[in-house]
């Protein structure tokens, strides 16, 4: 325990075999679990996750199985169908997925067993290493004080941090950090891609787990979620280790999947957030900007196709004007968004 407070730890693993044994022997004697995830792994994951579940329980002297018996899964649970769950080797739970779903998807997976064990806090730590578990009390304080429901580690807090990030990581997160503040609602909250994070039970009660995304969006489309329910979001400067593993993200595929996703977000929230559950002005001022200065524009292309054809339309002075328009309504939207989510945000130095 930590603080009077149960712990869980994530841990996705996809061919991390070199890597995940260590993070399991290295984790902190508070932690009272480990949801251990094989993504369908094609090298000996599985075999180095049950033997470091061994020796991690023969140090902390707890009784171990063979971790090759299932647990009662409750018969079609959502926990049920993805995965096999094995009985705990001390206190780590290895859970085999039925089928490869990604890094969201074993993050899922990872959070329905810790809901299902009603776990106070649960950290999400990647097997390859690169998150420094003596870190980790600064996640889970905010969570046990009562002061955060949702944890997560900022690699651009501090310059000391932003310059031990490789340039184009640097580059591709400030992107998407810009773009998950709109879709999410949390305007100071950056670095979404962090997967080093801590929520509490309540948070993961709250939000619908088995819509989560499961491709490597999963941290931005939970933060969107979590918006909509009002949970309050603490961002902790931490800094990131960069070792010998490689990225299995595909960007061609990356890049477009998780834009639109965002986007589909940024619709959704809205609807849901301002116009279904509540009513703010916000909502409207961002659709008819969005279709004010999109009209705008348009105008403004026919105005030079109709000039370079020679047919002499001209809609010019009136597109310009609508465009100036629609980009007003668009920021006062945004002010009012901030304001709204303003006492749901903290950062942590």
């Amino acid at each position: 325990m930590y603080r009077g407070a149960t712990v869980g730890v994530v841990i996705p693993a996809y061919n991390e075999e070199g890597f995940v044994g260590d993070v399991i022997r290295e984790m902190p004697a508070s932690v009272d679990r480990l949801y251990v995830i094989d993504d369908q792994s094609t090298d000996d994951t599985w075999n180095e996750v049950l033997e470091a579940a061994r020796a991690d329980a023969k140090t902390r002297s707890v009784p171990t199985t063979t971790g090759d018996t299932l647990v009662a899964d409750g018969g079609a649970s959502a926990l049920a169908t993805r995965a096999a769950v094995h009985d705990p080797i001390g206190r780590v739970v290895p859970i085999q997925h039925r089928e490869n779903r990604g890094a969201g998807g074993a993050i899922k997976t990872g959070y329905l067993a810790a809901l299902e064990d009603g776990v106070d806090a649960t950290v999400t730590v990647d097997a390859d290493g690169q998150m420094d578990l003596s870190q980790m009390p600064r996640l889970l304080d905010p969570i046990v004080e009562g002061e955060a429901d949702y944890a997560k580690g900022n690699r651009l807090l501090s310059s000391e941090y932003r310059a031990a990030m490789p340039r184009f990581r640097f580059v591709g997160n400030s992107i998407l950090t810009f773009l998950t503040k709109i879709a999410s609602g949390y305007w100071k909250t950056m670095d979404p891609q962090n997967g080093y994070t801590a929520i509490s039970h309540d948070a993961l009660a709250a939000i619908d787990l088995e819509e989560l995304y499961e491709y490597y969006g999963y941290c931005n489309d939970l933060l969107v979620k979590l918006n909509v329910q009002g949970m309050r979001v603490a961002d902790v400067a931490m800094p990131a280790v960069y070792g010998d593993e490689e990225s299995s993200i595909i960007y061609s595929d990356y890049i477009p999947k998780v834009s639109s996703m965002l986007l589909r977000n940024f619709l959704w929230r809205l609807k849901t957030k301002y116009l279904v559950l509540d009513f703010h002005p916000l909502a409207l001022f961002y659709f008819i900007g969005a279709g004010t200065a999109a009209a705008g524009v348009a105008g403004a292309g026919l105005t030079l196709l109709s000039t370079l054809l020679g047919a002499g339309v001209s809609v010019g002075q009136t597109s310009v004007l609508a465009t100036l328009a629609g980009i007003t309504l668009l920021l006062f939207a945004m002010v009012f968004d901030m304001a709204e989510s303003e006492h749901l945000e903290r950062q942590i130095q």
